[in-house]
């Protein structure tokens, strides 16, 4: 299976590798193509030429392993779901802790902390300790992930009198699910095609916008240098590289979601697609925002 650029749905994708041995063998039936087969995002051929329509059987139901729901293959309407509520619980965590942060200034940068280290850390256990099909850490993820947005929104709109902060919050909102939407059109009519090649390059582009970031970062608490975010000419250029990689990003995260889904992974791993497809949606909300706030100073 094609890994991901995004940790997240790299780690899913070798969920999927084991559980194809974890699930599989004669004491389960074998999972129908026909069934789910054409409920991926794109409806591309050519999987099961690859074996990933051998990936996953149909379980049957074992004592004490879990049940019928949580067993069957996944389809398109668990990744909608799982990803709706995911997104529900962010927005509803991070409507609370903006109208916190912004009736006490104190809070934000607390607010930003925890909500950043601890979706941070979330994001690790769900990569590394094998918990994609989790649907409390996707959770526990979403709770961290909303603290961090709210305060994050504050601070780049604090200075915003009346509701022009909100305006400049919806709009990034509405952009943020627009480019989402624009990519999977793009996704789904082929217009750019997900290939190893094109999976190496985005590696490449987001491990270098990171060292970037992390230079950036140690320039300004060391040397007070700090031309990626000081919203100048260059600031601009780097925001708007950001912008177009977490949006060709989702690229990614929607074929390794399809690859799963034709796979017939189990219904639970769509808290890992989720989780997945959050960490895109909310890296891109936040460079929207800020390039938004640069043009508005």
């Amino acid at each position: 299976m094609r890994s991901s650029s995004n940790p997240v749905f790299s780690s899913l994708s070798e969920s999927s590798a084991r559980g194809a041995t974890q699930f599989g063998g004669a004491n389960r039936a074998a999972f129908q193509q026909g069934q789910y087969g054409q409920q991926g995002f794109g409806g591309q051929a050519g999987y099961g030429q690859l074996g990933y329509d051998q990936g996953f059987g149909a379980p049957q139901a074992h004592a004490g392993v879990g049940s019928d729901a949580d067993m069957r293959p996944m389809t398109i309407d668990d990744v909608v779901t799982k990803t709706s509520i995911t997104l529900g619980v962010i927005g509803v965590v991070a409507i609370v802790a903006f109208f916190l942060a912004n009736s006490n200034p104190a809070l934000a940068l607390p607010l930003l902390l925890v909500g950043g280290i601890g979706g941070f850390i979330t994001v690790l256990v769900a990569t590394f300790g094998k918990k994609m099909d989790s649907a409390p850490v996707t959770m526990i993820f979403a709770v961290f992930e909303g603290l961090f947005v709210g305060a994050v929104s504050m601070v780049f709109t604090f200075d915003i009198a009346g509701a022009g902060a909100g305006v400049l919050i919806g709009q990034a909102v509405l952009a943020t699910f627009g480019v989402f939407a624009g990519m999977l059109f793009v996704y789904k009519t082929g217009a750019v095609r997900v290939t190893p090649k094109f999976t190496r390059f985005m590696t490449a582009a987001l491990i270098g916008v990171l060292v970037l970031m992390l230079g950036n970062l140690f320039g300004h608490l060391l040397f007070g240098f700090n031309p990626l975010r000081d919203g100048g000419p260059i600031a601009i250029v780097f925001s708007l590289i950001c912008i177009g990689i977490a949006a060709f990003s989702f690229l990614l995260d929607f074929d390794n979601a399809d690859r799963l889904i034709r796979a017939g992974a189990p219904a639970t791993m769509a808290w890992g697609v989720a989780l997945g497809l959050a960490v895109t949606l909310v890296w891109l909300y936040i460079e929207i925002l800020r390039l938004m706030s640069y043009f508005r100073d």
